[in-house]
């Protein structure tokens, strides 16, 4: 049994492998937007397991919707039907808007079934010939580790080391539609997959009409867009989805994370019958998507989202937020830029990427009862649970801005 912080990391770092490196707390309880160390110190969660517990830590009717259906019928695999994917397949479905929805579990999945299912429609739809078709991504984009994902990687952390990389796969640079279209002039792509607000990059916000015009710019070419918006979708940017802000439905969607509120791996990939219905029988699956116990617990966490206004919650919390910290910024020239849309927010802290200034900082405010975690070595980023209140957010920022004249004045 676990007794104190020091033997947790201790024991992590003898038996386990070293592809992380976390922030030295150590978790053990959780509940709305607080969680608590083993000493029993509580903390903001301004991570919110990266966007994945948009709906707070242990929500009760997702608890409880996780506990009912684990004393009936957790697993089938897709050998047999079951009595619960039927009905959150029609549930998801209406909700988003699409034809057809392909269950899976992690994020970096569904942006593997997401490609298969783009690969399959540019030779079954668009004509591409065999082994051909190509898929454009941004540069900074983060969709997962797998062989793919970082074959698509222009971050040397991702990918050094691991090849040879996966063909079939071209970077242009984000928010740029100049760029985009020249990429397309390339019969051979069937694809363009990208973030609609960068996370790992830094919360990069792109220009407005960027998604629009790579909506139009697919259409105009018959290139399928793909929208990744694992972190970004389930209300984090203060709509459902970030694509919703514009004139831009995806052709694929991909969402994960808070799609389970955090209780247990679920993704899905979303999209029309003349895309979806591409894969047949055989060609693509997963034991565990579309269990019985992910179809309750993703169905209600969808409904906690609607139920508790959340949307709505995260568009004007995270307004307040950064109106917040933009004060601050005028009094500390630490402070480079906010930004961000609803609680999907970063705070760049200076101009030194390879500097400690970001993950320092994180330290501070540690100690002051805050965990976050920098990406990159000047970029903090910001992301509490979305059933976080008004009070909640001033009291936060305090504690933010604290930690920021502390780590000033002691550097």
């Amino acid at each position: 049994m676990i007794n104190n912080s020091k033997q947790a990391i201790e024991l992590e770092d003898k038996y386990g492998a070293h592809n992380y490196h976390p922030l030295p707390v150590v978790l053990s309880r959780g509940e709305g937007i607080f969680v608590w160390d083993v000493e029993g110190k509580k903390y903001f969660d301004y991570l919110s397991a990266y966007s994945a517990v948009n709906q707070g830590h242990c929500h009760p009717k997702i608890i409880q919707s996780l506990s009912d259906q684990a004393k009936k019928l957790t697993l089938t695999s897709r050998a047999f039907y079951n009595d619960t994917l039927g009905e959150y397949e029609k549930f998801i479905t209406e909700y988003f808007k699409y034809d057809k929805v392909l269950p899976m579990n992690t994020g970096v999945e569904g942006g593997e079934t997401a490609n298969k299912l783009a690969r399959k429609w540019g030779y079954e739809v668009k004509g591409i010939e065999e082994n051909k078709a190509k898929i454009i991504f941004a540069h900074g984009n983060f969709w997962g580790r797998t062989l793919a994902a970082i074959s698509t990687s222009d971050d040397p952390l991702s990918y050094k080391g691991f090849g040879p990389y996966m063909p079939g796969y071209e970077t242009i640079p984000y928010n740029d539609l100049a760029a985009l279209e020249k990429s397309f002039q390339d019969k051979n792509v069937c694809a363009f997959m990208v973030e609609p607000i960068q996370g790992e990059a830094g919360v990069v916000v792109p220009d407005e009409g960027y998604l629009a015009g790579i909506r139009t710019l697919c259409d105009k070419y018959n290139v399928l867009f793909i929208a990744d918006e694992v972190q970004t979708g389930i209300a984090r940017t203060g709509k459902m989805l970030a694509t919703d802000y514009e004139d831009a439905r995806p052709d694929i969607l991909i969402l994960g994370k808070a799609l389970s509120a955090g209780v247990l791996p679920v993704s899905a990939v979303l999209a029309d019958d003349e895309i979806m219905m591409c894969i047949k029988p055989g060609e693509h699956g997963s034991t565990y998507g579309g269990n019985p116990l992910a179809c309750v617990v993703a169905k209600s966490a969808l409904e906690v989202i609607h139920e508790e206004n959340l949307v709505e919650n995260a568009l004007s919390r995270g307004q307040q937020f950064r109106d917040r910290l933009e004060k601050f910024k005028g009094k500390n020239d630490l402070v480079k830029m906010v930004r961000g849309k609803g609680l999907l927010n970063a705070v760049v802290i200076d101009d030194k990427e390879d500097s400690s200034t970001a993950w320092d900082i994180c330290l501070k405010m540690k100690d002051n009862g805050l965990i976050a975690k920098p990406t990159h070595g000047n970029i903090i980023r910001f992301a509490p649970p979305l059933v976080i209140s008004e009070s909640q957010v001033d009291e936060s920022c305090e504690i933010i801005e604290e930690s920021i004249n502390e780590f000033t004045k002691s550097s």
